[in-house]
């Protein structure tokens, strides 16, 4: 198989899994949610890579899309003096940044997610990056939502500790991936840690 027909497969298979994914998550009770969401909440702060971290990017809710809500979290961060940065699209759409940035800070992004604003401070290092997924695998493969904002920003923290969180209904054996996709060094659903 050339490479061509390969990516075309890989892509077609992201596609119907987000279709998918986004379903069932936006099918499952709020409440239920709510709850599986608490509990990656506690398995967060009991990382290691969180509670040693001075500086974390993590993501504000689409509470549309029933993402993750990391927002106790935040607040925790915040009571221990840590630093917390959210994502920020770039003007011309290119890539995303994380910024520093308190929680009535954040500003509605063209891409329909709260985000930090562009006068924010920029962070030039975090110890941790905690990112929504779709879907993910064991293996620390991310499924997003295909525009690869994720990825090339992951790139710029090498050092960073990458965090992918979702509810374990999202956790597949195997997630499809490009060259491109990053891979997470731990995997954090309301059921279980994995390390990579």
């Amino acid at each position: 198989m050339d490479e061509e027909t390969r990516l075309a497969i890989v892509a077609r298979a992201k596609a119907e899994l987000r279709k998918r994914l986004r379903a069932l998550r936006r099918t499952t009770p709020a409440a239920a949610l709510a709850k599986r969401s608490e509990r990656i909440v506690e398995q967060l702060v009991a990382l290691d890579a969180i509670a040693n971290a001075t500086r974390v990017a993590l993501f504000w809710p689409i509470e549309e899309r029933h993402e993750v809500d990391l927002r106790p979290l935040d607040a925790a961060l915040r009571a221990r003096g840590a630093h917390v940065a959210y994502p920020c699209i770039g003007e011309h759409r290119t890539h995303m940044t994380f910024r520093f940035c308190a929680p009535d800070k954040l500003v509605m992004e063209s891409l329909g997610f709260r985000g930090a604003p562009q006068d924010a401070l920029e962070a030039e290092s975090l110890d941790a990056i905690v990112a929504p997924a779709i879907a993910l695998d064991a293996s620390g493969n991310r499924l997003g939502y295909g525009a690869g904002f994720y990825d090339r920003a992951l790139l710029r923290y090498p050092s960073s500790i990458k965090i992918g969180v979702a509810y374990d209904f999202q956790l597949l054996a195997e997630v499809p991936v490009n060259a491109d996709d990053v891979a997470m060094n731990v995997v954090v659903t309301d059921a279980r840690v994995i390390r990579v």
